[in-house]
């Protein structure tokens, strides 16, 4: 290392420490000045490691005094850390510690901190430190008693972890709250708010039949856009319970919504921390977008309750223990919100779109990391696209592999192995594997990992071969993975291919591979382990047209080589729905990076304008797939696909492509919209919310010069 830069921190240096915290009781006497913090801590020696000093971690303190099973002790500051060389050899001690530190002067944000009159905090990843002096590393999980002193008027509401144990008044116009949260947690967990906050809150029972109160607070004069969230919080507890068994386990589930809060939302124990842009909205200033995006969230840190919460990570190299499953499990939650087939599509294009617009650019760059990083000098850098959509692309392979039942089967093993645990990916997928015994992820689960230890995007190359005579079909897949920094040699990864195979006019055909006593039905998941593998189907007459990688069932790059034809007919037949949306975005990228390669003039053929009209007037699809797969790919993706991109060449094409599909289907989109109209007031939902896409379609429409000379149909009215 350089004098003066971070140390580097490797995995591969993990040591459990040498000390465990068990109980945490802090006594908070808030003071946006100078706030005294008295931690009073059970700690147990490790015994794989004896005769070690006791080193906690702190910084920006005051400390005032130290205390060991009620004696003095000596101690001495060392890299940030309070040292004490020479602890009680006792197995089990009490340390007393008080120190004060500075909320107002926190301008990192990190730690304990004010903000327009009220207290906040946000611990992870390594805040707690700037609070009291701690064994501040997610391995050390402590069951924490808090203590919460302040003045009444200045901050009548007092809040942190677990459930509310006793509050009441104290001399000189102060009050008090304590909190005891009665399930181990990190100290990154911990959260703490004091203010001027008011509450829209709601009472639920659980299936097992314990009552629940669901509070959400917020500035005054913001409590009437809380009720969306409020509903999304409701409707994430009941999903958890129904999909996974998870039941809330805390007596009352807070979320606390300020402008102030820097992170966009924090899973804290029972006492979550969002900023408003995710809670606040009402019908009349917010969008669908920001409706979806709440429920979205308001899930996403909820789940966390139990994945990430009641079982966290051992050190933050296995940060995507955490965020790559909670959020698997949030696009989950979205999915099964949406409701038809089509429909949770969507919600499947939409994070697909995200990985392909973030993630494949981080993974093909100088900042590509594998999804379990080996190393890092800061543990912020790596809160990325790689460890949260790539990581939850990772949790879904597994997912495919084991079927939704088997999944079911690992999440559960999981919790009775690990719940109360700090653990690793490697311990989740065991579990998942060994839940599973005979699935592919249980016989090539080493082999699986690799997805954890290698950076990059693998590319899949795809060619089918049809053999008359044998009356059989052979598809063969070819992956590799380009060198990345410091990984110049990859070895194959676990690609789960979710793949049909439909005839010349459409029809599924069903799937029989050489070796195998009965067909697989419509639908077959092959596994590609090795560079190179051939699958043979047989009873196959005709050429079939493959649709592969259904649902995008694994985060690859893929050389299918399927003609313009080919492409035309699973826009029109093919029963997975992210195909067929893959479809029309591979058709209207040709036909755009075409004329871009030319004279920059574009004339759209008469089979894709069909191809669109069908589907937008096709009776089985919701509206809001349709707009999805209507929609033409973004300027910044037709960029990515050039080697020399030129910003106003590309805006001319891609205005010219919408400006024909204005015109050649201005019937079919004033169709869409008479079809469309919402009458009932507004809904947030996803059908009603799929139902307006027309509306803002024809408006488009509408305003474009219509080349037949036809007058644009009616304006849109604003309230639309």
């Amino acid at each position: 290392m350089r004098e003066g830069t971070a140390p580097v921190i490797r995995r591969e240096d993990y040591r459990a420490p040498a000390f465990w915290i068990r109980r945490a009781d802090l006594v908070f006497d808030l003071d946006p000045a100078k706030t005294i913090v008295a931690s009073r801590l059970e700690i147990e020696r490790n015994a794989d490691r004896p005769g070690e000093p006791l080193r906690l971690h702190g910084e920006g303190l005051n400390l005032m005094r130290v205390l060991a099973d009620g004696e003095s002790v000596s101690f001495r500051h060392e890299d940030g850390q309070l040292v004490i060389d020479h602890p009680p050899a006792a197995e089990h001690f009490v340390l007393e510690v008080r120190n004060t530190c500075a909320p107002d002067k926190n301008t990192e944000l990190s730690g304990l901190y004010t903000s327009n009159g009220s207290f906040f905090t946000q611990c992870e990843a390594e805040g707690f430190r700037r609070i009291t002096y701690f064994l501040d590393r997610p391995d050390v999980m402590a069951v924490y008693t808090i203590t919460l002193r302040a003045d009444k008027a200045r901050y009548p509401v007092l809040l942190s972890n677990g459930n509310l144990v006793e509050q009441g008044d104290l001399d000189s116009g102060r009050h008090f709250a304590k909190w005891h949260d009665p399930y181990p947690k990190p100290s990154y967990l911990f959260a703490l708010v004091a203010g001027r906050l008011v509450a829209r809150e709601q009472r639920v029972k659980s299936r097992g039949g314990r009552d629940h109160l669901l509070q959400i607070y917020v500035r005054p004069g913001d409590l009437e856009k809380t009720e969306h969230a409020l509903k999304s919080l409701v409707a994430s507890l009941i999903w958890d319970e129904a999909r996974f068994g998870l039941a809330l386990d805390l007596e009352r589930f807070m979320i606390v919504a300020v402008g102030d809060f820097n992170m966009g939302a924090m899973e804290n124990k029972g006492l979550n921390i969002f900023n408003t842009q995710y809670v606040l909205a009402n019908a009349a200033t917010a969008t669908d977008a920001d409706f979806e995006a709440i429920e979205s969230v308001v899930g996403h840190e909820y789940f966390h309750n139990w994945t990430g919460n009641r079982i966290t990570c051992r050190d933050w190299f296995q940060l995507s223990l955490k965020e790559g499953l909670t959020v698997f499990r949030d696009q989950e939650f979205s999915m099964d919100m949406a409701g038809s087939d089509s429909a949770r599509a969507v919600r499947r294009i939409d994070a697909v779109r995200t990985l392909r617009q973030s993630q494949f650019p981080e993974d093909a760059g100088p900042m590509s990391h594998p999804v379990r990083p080996d190393s890092y000098m800061a543990i912020d850098n790596f809160y990325t696209t790689t460890v949260y959509e790539k990581g939850a692309e990772v949790v879904r392979m597994m997912h495919t592999l084991v079927g939704r039942d088997g999944f079911a089967r690992g999440m559960k093993l999981y919790f009775q192995r690990h719940d109360g645990q700090a653990v690793t990916c490697d311990d989740f997928a065991q579990a998942i594997a060994d839940a599973n015994p005979e699935s592919p992820l249980a016989q090539q689960l080493d082999t699986f990992k690799r997805w954890y230890s290698q950076a990059g995007t693998p590319r899949l190359h795809a060619r089918g071969v049809h053999d008359t005579e044998q009356r059989s079909w052979t598809l063969t897949l070819r992956q590799h993975a380009e060198p990345s920094p410091g990984q110049a040699d990859k070895q194959p990864f676990v690609l789960p291919v979710a793949l049909g195979l439909l005839d010349h006019g459409g029809r599924a055909l069903a799937l029989h591979l050489q070796g195998e006593a009965a067909p697989r039905g419509h639908q077959a998941l092959l596994v590609l382990s090795q560079a190179e593998q051939s699958f043979v189907f047989t009873d196959v007459d005709t050429p079939p047209v493959p649709s592969l990688l259904r649902g995008f069932s694994a985060p690859v790059l893929l050389d299918d080589g399927l003609s313009d034809a080919e492409l035309l007919l699973l826009l029109a037949h093919d029963s997975d729905a992210f195909n067929r949306w893959e479809a029309s975005q591979r058709l209207a990228l040709a036909r755009l990076l075409a004329a871009l390669q030319g004279p920059a003039l574009l004339q759209l053929d008469h089979a894709f304008i069909g191809a669109m009209r069908d589907l937008l007037r096709a009776p089985g699809l919701d509206a809001a797939f349709k707009e999805m797969a209507l929609t033409l790919p973004s300027e910044s993706y037709i960029a990515e696909s050039l080697d020399k991109a030129d910003p106003q060449r590309i805006h001319s094409v891609r205005e010219q492509a919408l400006d024909q599909l204005g015109d050649h289907l201005h019937d079919d989109w004033l169709w869409a919209w008479n079809q469309h109209q919402v009458s009932a007031g507004y809904d947030p939902g996803p059908k009603q919310a799929g139902a307006r896409w027309p509306t803002w379609r024809w408006r488009c429409c509408a305003a474009m010069p219509c080349a037949t000379g036809r007058t644009p149909g009616p304006a849109v009215p604003s309230s639309a």
